[in-house]
């Protein structure tokens, strides 16, 4: 069984007032197959996590380690992590001027597969997918994330996900930004990625709407650059109820 495993991870960025600590020793292991929910506050090391393991340039990694089955990812280019089976779900997916959505994907899919798929069964799996995502098949025409709605940009991620199948997505705050029915197409797109090829996956999330669709077998509360709190789905219930004063108020004691 596959594994995601983050080991003491410090990670820092460099600001206009000089480097900043954002994670300061999160550990954390995902199995093939679970949900895991990364709760917590604005500015609590959410998003980071997502981006470090994912390879942005911008995060340095003072000390630990991100493994997929045993072997380290800090040391992978991007591209090499993608090909690995790592894949990020954007919260800001970026636009892409003048690449054709269905060129974008075909082109994905064949950097990762290393070889073009069969044109055929491709368009049909590429049309099938839209259609279960409520995308209009002039989708595909459009430019990357260009002149896209909050809610297309969504769906765009996910049509992704799914064609691309990792065995391992981060999905940052992918629930943002999205009306009621949205949410829901979003949310089965994700549990059909799911029971399709039993990926694992870290849905960073401020809230637990999200939770209501897809169901998390773990929850993690992030606070000041640590997981401060850890259970399963009823952690998200009682953050519901309780939000996040009480792990704010224990970081400004600490």
């Amino acid at each position: 069984m596959s594994v995601l495993e983050v080991k003491d991870l410090h990670v820092s960025v460099e600001t206009e007032q000089g480097t900043k600590q954002i994670l300061k020793g999160v550990d954390l292991s995902i199995q093939e197959g679970q949900i895991h929910a990364i709760m917590g506050p604005n500015g609590s090391g959410k998003s980071t996590l997502a981006y470090t393991i994912a390879g942005h340039p911008k995060y340095h990694v003072e000390s630990g380690s991100v493994t997929l089955d045993g072997v380290e990812v800090l040391t992978m280019s991007v591209d090499e992590r993608a090909r690995a089976g790592l894949f990020l779900a954007m919260q800001y997916p970026v636009e892409i001027p003048g690449v054709r959505v269905a060129d974008f994907l075909r082109t994905a899919k064949t950097a990762l597969d290393g070889e073009a798929p069969a044109l055929r069964p491709w368009i049909k799996e590429v049309r099938e997918s839209m259609s279960a995502l409520r995308m209009d098949k002039a989708f595909a025409e459009r430019n990357v994330n260009e002149g896209f709605s909050g809610g297309e940009k969504k769906r765009h991620e996910i049509l992704q996900l799914e064609l691309l199948k990792p065995r391992f997505a981060i999905l940052d705050e992918t629930d943002s930004g999205l009306d009621v029915d949205a949410l829901k197409i979003v949310a089965e797109g994700v549990n059909r990625a799911k029971a399709a090829t039993g990926l694992g996956v870290m849905l960073i999330t401020h809230y637990t709407r999200i939770l209501r669709y897809i169901k998390p077998d773990f929850v993690h509360v992030f606070v000041d650059g640590r997981i401060a709190e850890e259970g399963g789905p009823e952690l998200a219930d009682r953050l519901e109820d309780e939000g996040y004063d009480r792990f704010l108020s224990d970081a400004s004691v600490a």
